[in-house]
């Protein structure tokens, strides 16, 4: 059981400290890193956008790239048969707009990005993020670190949502969440996200009376619980197993 909340926690106890020789060692640190090269760069903005409100549309021109401080985004694609479908969930220190550095000019943007809790985010121009670049290779390595987490995310969330069990969906969903948002505790791993049943149903193209029945089938087998909002999974193993 200590085995499985320590992989699927995201804290840790490690140093703050980052030396230069460690800089690219620790994910943590690059992170931090990054947080910092995006902050400093002319142009750079801080701002809250509460939870449910609109980062950007797509077809919006893609001149700024963002770094989440706190909180979720959720990424979406709106398909012609109306459908809008999560590309994916990004935590803190998830880097995300870049499309406009990948093209080298003003680009639309392919996505809808929606804050799914309260978030804290700063931003910049894409003019300052490559003139940081040009300027110095190692700005340009942290970019590309953060950007290959960008793509990971993506890609797990699309592999949730190749489920057609909605059961397994949901099953798939509270895993990724437990990795990417889970505190370890006495009792096992808590999603520190306050999740309602619609969010979570939006998120995998549910329902909320589905996703509403099938935490209460969960919670039966003693596999979960909800308090406040908060999700807590007694054993992210044992959960797997159940539904693989």
């Amino acid at each position: 059981m200590a085995t499985a909340k320590a992989e699927f926690s995201r804290h840790s106890s490690q140093s703050l400290g980052v030396s230069p020789q460690n800089q690219f060692n620790a994910a943590d640190q690059v992170k931090k890193t990054l947080l910092d090269v995006i902050r400093g760069l002319d142009g750079a903005t801080s701002e809250m956008v509460e939870r449910s409100k609109t980062i950007f549309f797509p077809g919006d021109r893609a001149e700024r790239v963002y770094l989440i401080r706190r909180g979720a985004v959720r990424l979406t694609r709106v398909y012609e048969s109306g459908e809008e479908i999560t590309v994916a969930l990004l935590r803190e220190n998830s880097l995300f707009g870049v499309l406009s550095l990948l093209t080298g000019q003003r680009s639309d943007r392919f996505y809808h990005a929606v804050a799914f809790t309260r978030v804290e985010m700063v931003s910049a121009p894409a003019g300052s993020v490559r003139n940081a670049i040009e300027a110095d290779s190692g700005v340009g390595l942290l970019l590309l670190q953060g950007l290959s987490s960008r793509i990971l995310q993506t890609e797990t969330m699309i592999e949730t949502l190749t489920h057609r069990d909605m059961s397994s969906r949901l099953v798939s969903f509270l895993l990724v969440l437990c990795r990417d948002f889970g505190v370890a505790g006495e009792k096992g791993i808590t999603i520190d996200l306050r999740l309602s049943h619609q969010a979570i149903a939006e998120a995998i193209g549910s329902t909320r009376v589905t996703i509403t029945r099938l935490l209460g089938d969960l919670r039966t087998l003693g596999l979960l619980q909800i308090d406040r909002k908060k999700i807590t999974v007694f054993d992210p193993i044992a959960l797997a197993k159940r539904f693989n």
